[in-house]
């Protein structure tokens, strides 16, 4: 089997990757010239890179000519909320225009792939108290303009099933952590400042934003593997929910983090890490992907930010010995959200 992810070198096609190999597929990967492959250093000798701009038809129809894949799993695009606030217009093109473009590429070479549309749950957005736990049929409420664009990335994947009857699978992963995570989402940002202390490289002190969002938390390990059954079993036209169907807090997410730390920091809200509007809390509903595929979560959230944690700590050690000193050139501030 085939399998092209786009946006393999990210924290959960890095994952992907690993799962896919896993399963004996042949993985082949999307990458930009100045992606950074960090994450799949230990991969590039049994996956296959290609470069390729998914904003460029030209570029995408050639990626999609020379793998000709079985399983396309689509998780490229610009995937960090509060950025979505500083660049809208960039991150709806970017977002919408890859898959757009991804999809034509299909069409044009002729092939038959199984496809999954990488949705979130952010698109359910703003959530009653009665609609919890969140099922696929909740209304969509977007509260960002991420949110937005992957709402049109999930309503085009149901128009191109309907329209040129791709086999088109959409997924709505709640949030997710794990090794590997980038510093500006907020749970790998707790971890990242709890090593950067126990280092000695930062000040005992935690800073944080909206500690009383509450979001359904899982493993990306549980998150990927749910995607491949999701392709593989789930049917086309269809969306699924991957989640916990268990809610935490940011701050009993910061008092596990903690409790697995000789560090006794303060913990200091930084307003710069608030955002305009914040979707106070998300639970979502797996059922329908546990009833058609199987899936369910594995992994304890205890044992994800254990994970979590000591992947920060090894790549700190492995930072200061190589001489870089990446923390002090923030003092741990990047804008971890959740």
């Amino acid at each position: 089997m085939r399998v092209l992810i786009t946006g393999i070198t990210g924290f959960v096609g890095s994952h992907l990757a690993e799962y896919g190999l896993g399963q004996g597929a042949e993985v082949y990967g999307s990458i930009r010239w100045r992606s950074k492959t960090d994450n799949i250093l230990h991969l590039t000798h049994r996956v296959q890179l290609l470069e390729c701009d998914l904003r460029d038809p030209f570029s995408t129809n050639h990626l999609v000519a020379t793998v000709r894949p079985d399983f396309i799993f689509h998780l490229a695009g610009q995937s960090f909320v509060p950025t979505s606030w500083h660049a809208p217009s960039e991150t709806l093109s970017t977002n919408v225009l890859c898959q757009v473009n991804l999809l034509e590429a299909i069409r044009a070479t002729g092939i038959d792939p199984r496809i999954q549309v990488a949705g979130s749950s952010e698109e359910y957005g703003l959530v009653e108290e009665h609609e919890i736990p969140i099922a696929e049929i909740n209304p969509l409420r977007p509260l960002s303009p991420y949110a937005v664009s992957k709402v049109t990335q999930d309503l085009l994947g149901y128009q191109y099933y309907k329209s040129y009857d791709l086999k088109i699978i959409r997924t709505r992963a709640f949030n997710h952590t794990g090794p590997r995570r980038g510093e500006v989402f907020a749970s790998s940002n707790f971890a990242r400042q709890i090593a950067g202390i126990e280092a000695g490289l930062l000040e005992p002190v935690i800073l944080v934003g909206n500690l009383k969002a509450k979001r359904d938390l899982s493993d990306v390990r549980d998150i990927v593997r749910g995607y491949w059954l999701a392709l593989e079993r789930g049917r086309p036209g269809e969306v699924y929910n991957l989640c916990s169907q268990t809610m935490w807090s940011m701050e009993e997410v910061l008092d596990i983090l903690l409790s697995k730390s000789q560090a006794r920091p303060r913990v200091v809200v930084d307003s710069h890490r608030l955002r305009p509007s914040d979707v106070p809390v998300l639970c979502g509903d797996s059922t329908k992907v546990r009833r058609e595929t199987g899936w369910h979560p594995e992994i304890s959230l205890d044992r994800t930010l254990e994970d979590l944690l000591n992947y920060w700590r090894e790549k700190l050690t492995t930072d200061i010995t190589g001489g870089s000193r990446l923390l002090a050139s923030d003092g741990g501030r990047a804008r971890g959200r959740g």
